[in-house]
């Protein structure tokens, strides 16, 4: 069965919970942050990296933000693993 992931490094994982359950769950600044993610967070996951980011920082709008770096470091490493280092997006070694 083809999936809508294209291709991509991220690893798939069968889940039991119900991700739109949990979804509905997180804090709507962190719903607004998901709805605009490029990568298909689970909600889990970003819920775990946004406490670690908000107990870091004691502020929403700084552990969103640590939230966009993290995103960016994954795609970072994604385009490499998918493209390989010569992709245009990657920084010279």
């Amino acid at each position: 069965m083809a999936t809508n992931r294209g291709k991509t490094s991220l690893r798939l994982k069968r889940r039991n919970a119900d991700p739109m359950r949990d979804y509905d769950r997180l804090p709507a600044e962190l719903r607004v942050w998901l709805s605009r993610a490029v990568l298909p967070w689970r909600p889990r996951s970003v819920r775990l990296a946004f406490e670690r980011a908000l107990s870091r920082t004691r502020d929403v709008d700084r552990a969103l933000e640590e939230l966009d770096r993290l995103q960016a470091r994954l795609l970072a490493a994604d385009a490499r693993a998918v493209w390989g280092a010569g992709h245009p997006d990657q920084p010279p070694m």
